[in-house]
């Protein structure tokens, strides 16, 4: 991946999340994608190639952990920047997190300007 960040999918099973994490992102600065379930996401992140996927953990069906260790070992999506955004706070599902792929982890309820400062250095980094 290269350049800013532009598109970013938001995969979690919580409208009120995607809407909260809509809102943090601002009006017009980035294209937002939503899916509701670990499977939609690792479809739909295929489908779109988003330059940044925030990711739910605690999810019916593929869980977050699941999600993020798929789209980590496709070759399609491997190269996709995942931030996990989730109420699981224990430093064991942090590290697992990363395990599985993620890039970043933020616990919920979701500090703006720490998540906004995250995707701008990312795509600084990615300049």
């Amino acid at each position: 991946m290269t350049g800013a960040i532009r598109k970013i999918l938001i995969i979690d099973d919580s409208p009120t999340e995607q809407f909260l994490l809509t809102q943090i992102l601002g009006e017009g600065q980035f294209e937002i994608f939503t899916a509701e379930s670990g499977e939609e996401g690792v479809v739909r992140a295929k489908d779109i190639q988003p330059d940044l996927i925030l990711m739910d953990v605690v999810m019916p069906g593929v869980n977050g952990f699941q999600a993020t260790r798929k789209l980590s070992r496709d070759a399609a999506t491997k190269n996709i920047p995942i931030i996990m955004c989730t109420t699981k706070s224990q430093q064991t599902d942090k590290i697992w997190g990363l395990r599985q792929g993620a890039l970043d982890y933020i616990t919920k309820p979701v500090d703006g300007p720490l998540l906004l400062a995250k995707i701008a250095a990312l795509g600084a980094a990615n300049e």
